[in-house]
């Protein structure tokens, strides 16, 4: 399985809604404040601005939506 890191803030429903998901479907991940100096630097190397962001595998997806999560994770790298 594709290794997955997802960065969060706090109080973001985005945020939270993503978590529930991977939760729900027993999908392990990577949990990153993304307000932390070390994530600042990767989101900003990631050339993110919004969050949530996932890292699966080589990819990067910005925002929540749970059909291209699940497209990203089925693909071939």
């Amino acid at each position: 399985m594709k290794k997955i890191t997802l960065y969060v803030k706090d109080k973001c429903a985005h945020c939270k809604d993503a978590q529930r998901y991977l939760d729900s479907k027993h999908i392990p991940y990577r949990l990153v404040n993304a307000a932390a100096p070390k994530a600042q630097k990767e989101l900003s190397a990631m050339r993110a601005r919004s969050i949530p962001v996932l890292k699966i595998g080589d990819q990067v997806m910005i925002g929540w939506n749970a059909k291209n999560f699940d497209k990203i994770l089925k693909s071939k790298d």
